[in-house]
């Protein structure tokens, strides 16, 4: 047979489809004084590494820890010259503005990536973010834009940070007006919980974090939540062992969510690990950041659970004690800013915030409500009468009971 090879024939192309599993494994670790020299916790989890060198560390420290821990950068340099087979420090440790200034400010990404290059850091290098919340959003977005990924070791050392925004797989800054509008999704290498550093919190800061465990609670598990009821006060007394109980369980039911709920990059409408944040979010931007995150989420949080209640999947009874333990854990559920602007064309309505926590996932509408204390329920809609009905309603819950508050302090 004779083949003619000047014979042309067109070339078909078919569609080329792969399929890529990638698994990311890190570790919580819980311990107190991380940077005593006999607490091998941080030397130990860098040297699980498979390359048994000595790391290159940058360690950038939010710079409010400072006025109650006045020694900590010379602490962490001791550390690392006493655990110098495992790492070594690439420059002193850097300080970061502390809160949502970390985060408002573009010229600190700029900053850290200079700092990173000069450093010679690679991908078997290590950024030790110690902070918290905010910075350790900044540094986590920072690691994961350098290089297309540094590695991470988040050192929280607020209430916020140990059981929520440090232990995820979250890392972002603001951007034109508007909450994580930059950011990425990658996982730490580790994360080290430190107890000793919430002792000297604020009492605003205590309390901000545990707005996140009454969220987990109220759509997981109605056990930890009636933990939480039965902690009020020890929790508002800052008891030591009740905090760690409840970021131990919050943090477990934060990461199982990540794990195990099928969609720990959000590529779907959903997003149940943020019930009353699209309230929370939009907020925060209305006061200027005066609130704390956590603030602003209690708030979130008695505005979604007073709609539900209002759409009747809430009963009466589980909806006055949601608004009974956050007042009682010394929480303001309502503030001006809520119906500063009823038009959904103003900027500074509350409302917009639907749109902008659509948006920044896109497809549906999609928001985490609740038919009972521990379990939630995902809805598409919203009637915006009924949420302004919840408006007033926080808004009469609060003044009635600040009366209570100056009348009980009055008769003391």
């Amino acid at each position: 047979m004779v083949v003619d090879i000047k014979q042309k024939t067109k070339f078909s192309a078919q569609s080329i489809q792969q399929n890529i599993k990638v698994t990311f494994n890190y570790e919580v670790h819980f311990t107190n004084n991380i940077f005593n020299l006999k607490n091998p916790t941080l030397a130990q989890a860098i040297a699980s590494d498979a390359d048994k060198n000595p790391k290159k560390i940058l360690a950038l420290v939010d710079a409010g820890l400072l006025e109650f821990w006045p020694d900590l950068l010379s602490q962490i340099t001791n550390y690392a010259n006493f655990y110098a087979e495992v790492i070594t420090l690439a420059a002193e440790p850097i300080l970061i503005p502390g809160g949502e200034a970390a985060k408002n400010e573009p010229k600190l990404l700029e900053q850290i990536h200079k700092l990173i290059e000069a450093a010679g850091l690679c991908r078997h290098s290590y950024l030790l973010g110690i902070g918290g919340g905010a910075v350790l959003d900044l540094v986590g977005y920072a690691a994961a834009t350098a290089h297309r990924g540094v590695r991470l070791i988040r050192i929280p050392t607020t209430v916020l940070a140990q059981n929520d925004s440090g232990i995820g797989v979250k890392n972002g800054i603001n951007a034109f007006g508007k909450k994580n509008f930059l950011g990425t999704f990658a996982p730490p290498y580790a994360v080290i919980n430190d107890s000793d550093f919430l002792t000297t919190l604020c009492d605003r800061d205590w309390r901000a974090g545990i707005a996140e465990a009454v969220k987990v609670a109220l759509i997981k598990d109605a056990n930890f939540f009636d933990f939480i009821w039965d902690h009020t006060t020890a929790l508002a007394n800052r008891d030591i062992d009740s905090m760690q109980q409840l970021i131990y369980r919050c943090a477990q039911l934060h990461l199982e969510h990540i794990a195990k709920a099928g969609d720990p990059f959000e590529i779907g409408s959903s997003r149940p690990l943020d019930f009353g944040h699209w309230a929370a979010h939009k907020i925060e931007q209305l006061t200027d950041y005066k609130l704390r995150h956590g603030e602003a989420v209690a708030i979130g949080i008695a505005l979604d659970s007073t709609y539900s209640y209002l759409l009747g999947m809430l009963s009466h009874s589980d909806w006055q004690k949601i608004l009974n333990t956050l007042f009682q854990l010394g929480f303001t559920l309502y503030v001006p800013e809520l119906s500063e602007q009823s038009s959904i064309e103003n900027p500074r309505c509350l409302f917009r915030g639907l749109t902008e926590f659509r948006e920044h996932l896109g497809g549906e509408l999609t928001l985490t409500l609740l038919q009972k204390i521990g379990q939630g329920i995902e809805v598409h809609e919203v009637d915006l009468l009924l949420y302004k009905q919840a408006i007033s309603l926080l808004h009469g819950f609060e003044q009635q009971h600040q009366k209570l508050v100056i009348t009980n302090r009055g008769e003391r």
